[in-house]
C-alpha cells in the first residue's frame, strides 16, 4: 500500500499540457478560432455558415425557449430504443453465426446481401411499411447500428484462440458458461470496437431518420430553422448532434479501459 501512494500522487500532479482530455481538445479548440477569426474577418460568408459567436447566441436562443430540452429528450429516446434493439439482435446474431456451422452459413450471407443496400435508400420503404410515425426512425436507426456491431462480433469470435475452445471442452463447459467465461469476454475487444462505430453510426442515423416527418426533436427543431432560413440554428442543431456523439463515444471508451485493463497500456 506504501509503494501505491506515490504513484496515485504523481499521477494526480500530471502536468494540464500532459493529460488526454487536454491535448485531445487543442485541435477543436484551434478550429474554433480560425472559423470565428474567418467570419469575423468576412473570409467566411455569415449566411453560408454563421461565426461560432453567432452560432452560440442561437443557441442560447434555443434553449431559453425550451425547445432544447424538449428535443434532446425526443432525440435521444429515440436513439436509445434504435440502438438497443439494433444491438440486441446483432449480439444475438454475431454469436450464433460465430459459433456455429449452421448459424455462419444460414445467418451470415443473407445479412451480408442486405448490408450492401444503402441504409437511406430504404427510407421510402420503410414509410410504406411502417407509416410516418416513430417506428420508420427507431428502425432506421437499429439497422444502421446494427452490421458495425454484428461484424465485430462475429469477426471477434472467429478469430477466439482455439485454445480457448480446447479448454472449454477440458472443463466441460455449458454453452452458457462458455459465453460468459471464456467467448464474450475474448471478443470483447472488437465488440466494443463494435460499439462504438454503432453509436456514430446511430447519431448519423438519426439526422436522416428526423427528416420523416419530425414534430419533434432536434431534426423538427432544425427543419423549421431552414424553413426561416435560420442557418444559425441550423448549424447549432449540428454541433449538438456532433456532441451528443463525441459524448456516448467517450463513455464506451470509459468502459473500455475498464473492460480491458488485462491489456497493456499501449493497446488499450
Amino acid at each position: 500500500m506504501l509503494l501505491a501512494k506515490p504513484t496515485e500522487t504523481g499521477a494526480r500532479r500530471t502536468p494540464l499540457y500532459r493529460r488526454a482530455g487536454f491535448l485531445r481538445a487543442i485541435s477543436p479548440v484551434a478550429l474554433l478560432l480560425v472559423w470565428q477569426i474567418g467570419s469575423t474577418s468576412g473570409w467566411i460568408p455569415a449566411k453560408k455558415l454563421p461565426a461560432p459567436s453567432a452560432v452560440f447566441d442561437a443557441g442560447l436562443e434555443t434553449y431559453r425557449s425550451g425547445q432544447l430540452g424538449e428535443a434532446l429528450l425526443v432525440s435521444g429516446q429515440r436513439a436509445l430504443y434504435g440502438f438497443v434493439l439494433g444491438a440486441v439482435l446483432a449480439l444475438a446474431l454475431g454469436v450464433l453465426a460465430g459459433l456455429s456451422r449452421i448459424g455462419e452459413y444460414a445467418v451470415d450471407p443473407p445479412l451480408q446481401m442486405i448490408r450492401t443496400i444503402p441504409l437511406f435508400g430504404l427510407i421510402p420503404l420503410f414509410i410504406i411499411w411502417f407509416g410516418i410515425g416513430e417506428e420508420p426512425k427507431i428502425f432506421l436507426i437499429a439497422l444502421g447500428v446494427f452490421f458495425p456491431l454484428y461484424l465485430n462480433t462475429y469477426s471477434g469470435i472467429r478469430q477466439l484462440d482455439p485454445k480457448l475452445l480446447e479448454l472449454s471442452d477440458a472443463l466441460h463447459l455449458g454453452l452458457a458458461e462458455r459465453l460468459r467465461l471464456l467467448i464474450l469476454p475474448g471478443a470483447l475487444p472488437q465488440i466494443l470496437v463494435g460499439a462504438r462505430q454503432s453509436l456514430g453510426i446511430a447519431w448519423l442515423s438519426l439526422i436522416v431518420a428526423e427528416q420523416i416527418n419530425a414534430s419533434a426533436g432536434l431534426g423538427f427543431v432544425v427543419n423549421n430553422a431552414r424553413e426561416f432560413l435560420r442557418t444559425d440554428i441550423v448549424v447549432f442543431g449540428l454541433v449538438i448532434y456532433s456532441l451528443l456523439g463525441l459524448l456516448t463515444d467517450s463513455i464506451v471508451r470509459v468502459l473500455e479501459r475498464r473492460a480491458l485493463r488485462w491489456r497493456p497500456p499501449a493497446l488499450r
